[in-house]
């Protein structure tokens, strides 16, 4: 009877070991930074890392790191060819065994509509779920003067756009000329942009894009009620310049990649798989508090059981 009695306790222990130590299958998170980020800098992607993992124990974040190293993934995040960097981490995305079932994905800055180009055009491994804080998604009509004295990236950008945004060694070359929307001159945007009108379906309609993006259980765009640094600021909604002009400036539902859903969005709205959300602060300015309620825990918070 003894040791009886002994056994039921040790099998106790072990049943409430292993329910304690039971780890739930979290879906994966990857994340892209922004413009003059890396992957791992602890202050910024690295806190987020930080902050998604303490609130998901055990959950694999990945980081997207553009290039083979820290000071690749920054130059590259102002020079190249964004079509080629997305299919750069789409390779590496596959040969990544912890994603091979899926993850959800945040995109900061940038790196949201680079996200979305993934989506669009390559989905495999699939995303479930797509954030993105502050992105570009109509692009941007301005460069901002952001840039530190001592930035020489920064700088160099701003003169190949005041060069000419749509010049073809411009466009090989700058990041964020594949992003630059001339609202004033639309059929060059179209002919000349390598990047943003191709993943938008703006005249170069791909009914693939659509039908990955319709994949998605939800789309999610944070924009930034104060942003200076994104102009418009609305493009983070899929908001833009009406055509024609650099003034007035209409809300997604009135655009026609909206009214001809070219890309999905209009069908995900009506099945409430599109989500809207705000913040105050300028761009990526957030709280640990904000991105735990409104992003982690409604959106990060996925099994591949639940």
């Amino acid at each position: 009877m003894k040791h009886f009695s002994v056994l039921v306790v040790v099998l106790f222990l072990v049943c409430l070991f292993a329910t304690e130590t039971k780890q739930e299958d979290y879906v994966p998170v990857v994340l892209w930074h922004g413009m003059g980020d890396i992957c791992c800098d602890p202050l910024s992607m690295g806190r987020i890392k930080r902050l998604i993992e303490k609130h998901l124990p055990g959950v694999y974040v990945y980081s997207v790191e553009v290039g083979s190293n820290i000071i690749e993934d920054e130059i590259n995040g102002f020079f190249g060819n964004v079509n080629d960097q997305i299919g750069q981490i789409a390779s590496k995305f596959r040969s990544d065994n912890n994603l091979s079932r899926g993850f959800n994905a945040v995109g900061f800055s940038q790196g949201g509509q680079f996200l979305r180009g993934y989506v669009e055009q390559y989905m495999s491994p699939q995303v479930f779920n797509l954030i993105t804080m502050g992105g570009q998604h109509q692009g941007v009509y301005g460069f901002p003067n952001t840039c530190d004295q001592d930035d020489v990236l920064c700088e160099a950008t701003r003169r190949l756009l005041d060069l000419g945004a749509y010049l073809d060694i411009v466009q090989e070359v700058s990041v964020q000329a594949q992003y630059w929307q001339d609202p004033l001159n639309e059929e060059k945007y179209r002919e000349k942009n390598r990047f943003l009108p191709i993943i938008n379906n703006d005249g170069h309609y791909n009914a693939t894009y659509k039908e990955n993006m319709l994949k998605l259980k939800n789309f999610v765009m944070v924009k930034f009620l104060n942003d200076t640094v994104v102009i418009p600021r609305e493009s983070e909604w899929f908001g833009f310049y009406a055509p024609g002009q650099d003034k007035i400036i209409i809300p997604l539902e009135e655009t026609n990649i909206f009214i001809n859903d070219t890309i999905g969005l209009k069908e995900l709205s009506t099945n409430g798989k599109l989500a809207k959300l705000s913040t105050l602060g300028n761009h990526l300015q957030f709280t640990d508090e904000y991105f735990v309620n409104n992003i982690i825990y409604p959106y990060l918070n996925v099994t591949f059981t639940s």
